[in-house]
Parts: structure tokens; C-alpha cells; sequence
């Protein structure tokens, strides 16, 4: 590997930086999940809004292994929020792609770019694995105390088994919208960095 391919402390910088920022503003839009339908369509609903933060950070990479490590960092966080551990199994996995999409569009082309945010975003279904594996009856149970058994009876309605499958399209297609708004709102953020 080149030394100009090796992360250097801005990079490093850059990655806590804007994993907070992402992180923030996804955990701000995930309030909405208070709404039982909403708290279903979030992982539609927060790549959309993400999705500009992501971009942003997008303007700053240019080696292989940021936005895999943002991933990571991320699958953590929720880990220690009281998700399951697949959660940053699936955080890898997807930032490891996105990464590999970024690389093919040699880290320069808005297209990579916007696919990748589809890609990169379904580091947030492993956030909706209580609702389906193995976990459901106990994590509906929890819910309880926090948000009443009206919400939670509504919740187990919207969640059959196949909604995983739809869960995993919207988060994709989330991601791609925010991509597009993120490039679109970012636009000279984006000549700027050289990217077309």
C-alpha cells in the first residue's frame, strides 16, 4: 500500500466527525418512531434525512477503509445501545460494499456516490432483527412499560414476517433518495471536491 493510501489523522478526524454528525441526526429522525407506522417506516424514512451528512462526509473520502470504519463505528454504537450483535455484522457488511462502490467510481463519481448511500444505509436493518428473529416476543414484551400495549399490539400488526424483506428494499431505496437530495443540496460542495 502507497503511503498516500494510508489514513492519515485528518482522515481519522474526519471519520469521528462526521460519524457523530450522521449519527446524530439519524438518532434525532428516529424519534418519530413514537408513531407506530412511523416506527416501521424508519428505516425508509432515516437514510432519507442522513443521507445529506453522508454525502457530505463522501466530499472528503478518497481512500479505501473511511467509510467501512464509519460502519463500524455505527454497528458499535448501536451495539452498545442494546442492540443484538448481528447489528454490526450487518454494518460491516454493508459498509464494506458501499466502500467497494465508492473504490469502482475511483471515489470521484456522484453515481458511486449515491448508490453506495443505498448500500451503505442497510447498515440500519440489523436494527429492525428483534421485530423478526429470534428476539420478538421478549423485545414486544420490553416495549410494553415504555409505550403502552396499544402501540406495541399495533407494531406486531405492521411486522409479519415478510415485512423484513420490505424493511430491506426500503432502507435501500431510503439511501438512494437521500443520496440524490444530499448531491443535490451539496452540489458545489461537490465541484468543489472534483467529483462528477
Amino acid at each position: 500500500m502507497n503511503e498516500s493510501n494510508k489514513l492519515t489523522i485528518k482522515d481519522l478526524i474526519n471519520i469521528g466527525v462526521f460519524t457523530a454528525l450522521y449519527f446524530v441526526v439519524f438518532f434525532v429522525v428516529s424519534f418519530v418512531g413514537y408513531v407506530p407506522i412511523l416506527m416501521v417506516l424508519l428505516p425508509f424514512i432515516c437514510p432519507i434525512v442522513a443521507g445529506i451528512p453522508y454525502m457530505l462526509f463522501l466530499t472528503r473520502v478518497r481512500k479505501f477503509g473511511m467509510v467501512l470504519i464509519m460502519a463500524l463505528i455505527l454497528g458499535l454504537l448501536e451495539l452498545v445501545m442494546g442492540r443484538p450483535w448481528p447489528v454490526v455484522l450487518i454494518a460491516i457488511a454493508a459498509g464494506l460494499c458501499a466502500e467497494l462502490i465508492l473504490k469502482a467510481g475511483q471515489y470521484k463519481s456522484v453515481k458511486s456516490c449515491v448508490l453506495s448511500s443505498g448500500v451503505f444505509s442497510l447498515w440500519m436493518i440489523g436494527m429492525a432483527l428483534p421485530l423478526f428473529f429470534g428476539y420478538r416476543d421478549s423485545y414486544l414484551a420490553g416495549l410494553v412499560s415504555g409505550y403502552g400495549q396499544a402501540y406495541v399490539d399495533t407494531l406486531a400488526s405492521l411486522t409479519p414476517d415478510w415485512a423484513f424483506f420490505a424493511l430491506i428494499a426500503l432502507c435501500f431505496v431510503g439511501g438512494i433518495i437521500g443520496g440524490l437530495v444530499g448531491s443535490a443540496v451539496l452540489k458545489k460542495h461537490f465541484k468543489k471536491a472534483g467529483m462528477a
